[in-house]
């Protein structure tokens, strides 16, 4: 509204102008020469507007002409950018569904028409890598990373290329590169981190994680565990070499992360020695509550030097009770008790702790058995019977990390190398199965696990505290069946009587041992050999003097006259194949 109202007073002055100077009186005389005009003020001024409008169209149409090239140069600039887009475009959908041939094609087109657009080099580049041209792509990146705006990406790509060639030093100088230029970059700290925890840089990787962590690349959360570890890290190393700067890593460490296992048993090692002993049960209780661990339960069985092995027994049991029985770590517990209790010597506790868990032991449970065994009653039949089903039994919790199974905790990964990966799992291949029972017991286990063990009797003229394994008395065994080859057996004379009684050897409180098997067997014993079974498909096998059958056939003149099948085949094809094509 306002737009036509201005138009219409602009109307109404410029017809008050015009009427204006129509109606003033006089001429205007020009002379030029010998030439004189007079016209009147309204013709004069008419004239004037007219020359004006002529000089302004001259002049617009001297200026197209000269600003002609320059549009023209500028029209073909635009085209060949559109198509340089569009090949941008294109080529990057090629190479998002895999198409190698059309990528490398829109790659070129774009190389041609936009040569300088950073999307031309980023397209070349994977283009390469997907053609599987190193070489190629690491120029294109190289390319990148020489501009200004492409050169964090040049610097990516070139470290993913050093990664790809097992090239390691080369990968951190680029990675170290990029994190000059831009310490906000994830993938760069994350790749200095681990390069410098793999080379063992624990205070360079402190830094880095403090750099991370003041570009918000982690929250404080993560960043006091991470910290936590690699302070543990540095203090596992430093433990022997420089014991100041190891108690003030870990002490510093157990803070951030208390429920690091090795920081724990590490920190509780120091204030044990330092008669901190309190403090230390502390240290221990807090990461046992968390997860219980045997490391920690012999840094608590150890807190307090000088201990005998029952006192380390009651101290153990304490801590084990702070775990209830429906947590998954409460046979870490159990299985410290036992261990202790061997220890101690109290081996009927030792038995009552561990006997929920032989049914279907572990490898742990099963070696504590054989121990046991060994300790209580000297018996190495039966403490081998147990060692040889601990290989079979299912494996225990261990430092797992990425598949990767240690012996000891690391801080990284050695499989993908990421910071705090190991954890104390059990394995996934020893994980139960549907497929049948973990434990497969022989008959030779068998045998010594349900033989009662030997006793122990004490002798007379022995020391205290000394005994001697006596075996128990047996029922004589029945005689072997005679054999169709044996030799004949001569008769015995009854051999003399004693002059004094043998005393009968007591009777065994335990059942009775089981016959031994002979050592021969005859020949109705022995089973017939079990027939092979017939082959589903019998293989056709040439005797050495069999000529065989000719390979190639019979000739055939007919075929030779007219030519092979293809030559026979009608149509174009067979027109072609006559003619030697």
């Amino acid at each position: 509204m306002l737009r036509i109202v201005l138009f219409l007073v602009l109307i109404a002055l410029a017809g008050a102008g015009a009427a204006w100077v129509a109606d003033q009186p006089g001429n205007v005389v020009l002379t030029w020469g010998g030439w004189r005009a007079s016209p009147s003020i309204p013709v004069f001024v008419l004239c004037l507007g007219i020359f004006a409008v002529l000089i302004v169209f001259l002049w617009s149409i001297l200026t197209m002409i000269g600003r002609m090239p320059g549009r023209v140069r500028r029209r073909r600039h635009e085209k060949r950018q559109a198509r340089g887009r569009h090949a941008i475009t294109h080529g990057l959908l090629a190479i998002g569904h895999g198409d190698t041939a059309l990528a490398r094609r829109h790659a070129e087109a774009a190389r041609r028409h936009a040569p300088n657009d950073p999307l031309a080099l980023l397209l070349h580049a994977q283009s390469a890598q997907l053609d599987g041209n190193r070489d190629e792509a690491q120029r294109a990146f190289r390319a990148m990373a020489e501009r200004e705006d492409t050169r964090l990406l040049g610097l990516r790509g070139l470290f993913i290329e050093a990664q790809r060639a097992d090239d390691a030093v080369g990968a951190v100088m680029i990675a170290e590169e990029a994190i000059k230029l831009s310490p906000s970059s994830t993938w760069a700290s994350h790749a200095v981190l681990g390069f410098r925890c793999a080379r063992g840089d624990w205070s360079g990787a402190l830094a880095i994680l403090d750099s991370n962590l003041s570009a918000g690349l982690i929250d404080k959360q993560a960043y006091r565990r991470q910290r936590g570890v690699l302070l543990t890290a540095r203090a596992l190393e430093l433990e022997t070499m420089d014991r100041d700067v190891a108690r003030e890593s870990v002490m510093e460490a157990v803070k951030l992360a208390p429920t690091l296992v090795p920081a724990a048993v590490l920190a509780a090692k120091f204030e044990s020695e330092a008669h901190q002993v309190r403090r230390a049960m502390k240290l221990v209780e807090a990461a046992w509550l968390a997860n219980p661990h045997p490391d920690l339960a012999d840094a608590y069985a150890h807190v307090k030097l000088g201990d005998a092995a029952r006192q380390r027994l009651q101290r153990v049991e304490t801590l084990a009770a702070k775990t209830p029985a429906d947590k998954a770590g409460h046979v870490e517990g159990q299985l410290a008790i036992a261990r202790a209790a061997i220890d101690a010597s109290e081996f009927a506790r030792a038995r009552e702790v561990l006997s929920p868990y032989v049914n279907d032991p572990t490898q742990r449970v099963a070696l504590l058995m054989a121990e046991l065994e060994r300790a209580e009653h000297g018996d190495s039949g039966r403490a081998r019977a147990w060692t040889l089903r601990a290989v079979r039994a299912r494996h225990d919790p261990v430092w797992t990390a990425d598949g990767y199974v240690s012996d000891r905790w690391r801080p990284v990964s050695p499989v993908t190398g990421r910071l705090d990966a190991f954890q104390w799992q059990t394995p996934v291949a020893s994980l139960p199965s549907d497929k049948g029972t973990t434990i497969e017991s022989s008959a030779f286990e068998e045998a010594m696990l349900a033989a009662p063990p030997p006793k122990r009797v004490t002798v007379a003229n022995e020391a205290p505290g000394e005994s001697v394994v006596i075996a128990q008395a047996s029922t004589p065994a029945s005689a072997p069946a005679a054999q169709d080859n044996a030799p004949p057996v001569a008769k015995e004379e009854p051999a003399v009587a004693p002059a004094e009684p043998v005393k009968p050897a007591p009777e065994a409180a335990e059942s009775s041992p089981v016959a031994e098997t002979p050592v021969f067997r005859t020949r109705a014993d022995l089973g017939k050999p079990a027939q092979a079974p017939i082959q589903t498909v019998i293989p056709i096998v040439r005797a050495p003097d069999d000529p065989g059958i000719d390979d190639e056939g019979p000739s055939d003149e007919f075929t030779e006259q007219i030519g092979t099948p293809k030559a026979q085949a009608g149509g174009w094809r067979g027109f072609w194949s006559r003619w030697g094509a």
